[in-house]
């Protein structure tokens, strides 16, 4: 059995690992769980002793075959429970992250397949985040960032980068969601700021935005 703190450490590792896929460096997983480099590496060493991790000192962590079951199980929990909140107990996007952050670790792969059927076998989370299947399977969808989408293009937003809750009480503020149709007019060579439209109403946002908005053409 591994501790909820296990538990999470898998899960950073795993999440950091999808931009940097050779190896994570102990800065990384410290900036990512708030804690200390030192605290940091205590835990990898106990994970490597338990083979959930690979670890050379100096060149980083990777994740085991079974290691990467569990985060991925972990966050396929995460996303269920995010999805059951929102849709069924009609919690808001913005607060259910550190909710669904306690529910992930409920043991009962029994209750877990279950709340997959009664929410009828969802592909994502309120976020966008594509959920795993009880096989750890992922489908990833194409998705571009809106800072990259062309003046005079129309696209769909599906997904978040930043899922904090200023960030999402921001795109509540405004009216943008998944499945907005948004439109950008102009882009500002200096800051990179962009003029965009969403239901026939013109917003300014700064680069900071449309880099943590997940996209599609139409």
């Amino acid at each position: 059995m591994l501790s909820q703190t296990e538990e999470n450490y898998l899960k950073a590792i795993y999440s950091i690992g999808l931009s940097k896929p050779k190896s994570v460096n102990t800065t990384l997983i410290a900036k990512k769980m708030e804690t200390k480099p030192s605290s940091v590496t205590d835990m990898i060493q106990k994970l490597a002793e338990k083979e959930f991790i690979h670890y050379e000192k100096y060149k980083g962590v990777s994740l085991t075959q079974q290691g990467k079951k569990i985060a991925v199980e972990i966050i396929r929990k995460h996303r269920l429970w995010e999805v059951f909140l929102v849709n069924k107990l009609h919690f808001n996007w913005d607060e259910v992250h550190e909710i669904a952050e306690q529910l992930e670790h409920i043991k009962s792969d029994a209750l877990i397949s279950k709340l997959e059927e009664f929410l009828d076998f969802p592909k994502h989370d309120p976020h966008g985040d594509p959920i795993p299947d009880e096989n750890g399977n992922i489908a990833h969808h194409k998705k571009i960032m809106l800072s990259s989408v062309e003046t005079n293009t129309h696209c769909i937003v599906i997904g978040v980068k930043d899922s904090s809750s200023s960030f999402l009480k921001f795109l509540d503020s405004n009216n943008i969601q998944l499945g907005s149709t948004l439109k950008v007019i102009s882009k500002e060579e200096f800051d990179n700021s962009m003029l965009i439209e969403n239901n026939n109403i013109s917003i300014s946002i700064s680069n900071q935005i449309s880099k943590n908005l997940f996209v599609k053409n139409l």
